[in-house]
């Protein structure tokens, strides 16, 4: 498989390795002294656009970080791991302007997720339209990444809001993967009628991905961590129309007929938080981990993996990846998140050229 600059040293490591540690340059930093950065999506025009929990969707443009974000979102609910979490531009972007963002809020006493979509003025959100509202939603296992697949749906991530019962069941969409048109309406062709449920079977997916060599959707997704069936169990999944992945009736390598095993599982926790593919292989930040993890796929059969690769070690808790479409990998730092150690500049994005 054709290599690249930096990670011409990844050669040393033999196919198969399990999660070799490599040594790369340092990558550029696009921008520092950020909170928390969750979710960033690159335009057709090239800005960089970019949530932060605390309830900021900020742009990079031309290089430049703008001082003043492009909106605020007044009544967000940050609590523990909620808040401002996903962004998404509609597949039309450039003609339309819709964004999308995904956020924690506190309604009638209990902390739920809203979906909504805006319309980008260049210096403003307007047009605010709910998508899906009162999602269920904790402190911790909120989701909510945001994507749109080349089907031009829009995937939606739900965690178990700490209560694990509800990702087996379909009338409750936490634990879940939803599909919905660009508007909120139910696509006719899922898998049950008048619901927004793709999938099921989920404890607390975050990481969106659709391999462009063959069309597959990758999934990143915690696993348990102490209280709710031991540590560890992280996966990256093949999601796939309809199909229950377990939890909590399984987790780690655990099988049982009917429900899906991960195609990696992770133990201890890295705490995967994001995907995306580039240059054929596919990324993840990770927390826990504390390093960008690669994913290299056979070029025939994109169900096995070769090799895996830890990258970045040195930078902390790593969140959001994204593949520029300037042929750039961007990435983020999430150490100023409660739970890792900020150095002077954090939190970061850093860019990584081919």
């Amino acid at each position: 498989m054709k290599q690249w600059t930096f990670l011409l040293v990844l050669l040393a490591c033999s196919p198969g390795s399990d999660s070799a540690v490599a040594s790369q340059p340092a990558p550029a930093v696009v921008a520092k002294n950020l909170e928390v950065p969750w979710s960033i999506a690159i335009a057709p025009d090239g800005r960089m656009l970019f949530t932060e929990r605390p309830g900021r969707v900020r742009v990079i443009e031309k290089g430049t970080l703008r001082a003043e974000p492009l909106y605020v979102v007044k009544d967000v609910a940050q609590r523990g791991e909620i808040g401002l979490m996903g962004l998404e531009l509609h597949p039309d972007f450039a003609k339309n302007r819709l964004l999308y963002l995904s956020y924690g809020i506190e309604r009638g006493g209990k902390l739920v997720v809203d979906v909504v979509r805006f319309r980008e003025t260049g210096s403003a959100l307007v047009e605010l339209r709910p998508i899906i509202r009162d999602l269920p939603a904790a402190r911790y296992h909120a989701g909510c990444r945001l994507k749109f697949g080349p089907d031009r749906k829009l995937y939606i991530t739900t965690g178990d809001a700490t209560d694990r019962e509800i990702a087996q069941d379909l009338a409750n969409l936490g634990g879940k993967i939803l599909r919905v048109n660009d508007d909120g309406s139910i696509p006719a062709d899922n898998p049950w009628p008048r619901s927004p449920v793709w999938t099921y079977g989920h404890r607390n997916p975050q990481g969106l991905a659709w391999d462009p060599v063959s069309g597959l959707l990758f999934e990143t997704e915690h696993g348990p961590s102490g209280f709710d069936g031991g540590t560890g169990g992280d996966e990256v999944n093949i999601i796939e129309k309809g199909k229950n992945y377990g939890w909590p009736v399984i987790h780690h390598k655990q099988k049982r007929a009917g429900m899906e095993a991960p195609l990696l599982e992770y133990s201890p926790a890295v705490a995967p938080a994001s995907g995306a593919f580039w240059r054929g292989d596919f990324y993840f930040g990770c927390l826990r981990g504390e390093h960008l993890h690669r994913v290299v796929l056979d070029p025939k059969d994109r169900r096995k993996v070769l090799r895996e690769e830890k990258l970045y070690t040195s930078l902390g808790r790593i969140r959001e990846v994204a593949a520029g479409r300037d042929g750039a990998l961007y990435f983020s730092t999430s150490n100023r998140d409660g739970r890792g150690n900020p150095a002077a500049s954090d939190d970061r994005i850093f860019r990584v050229a081919p």
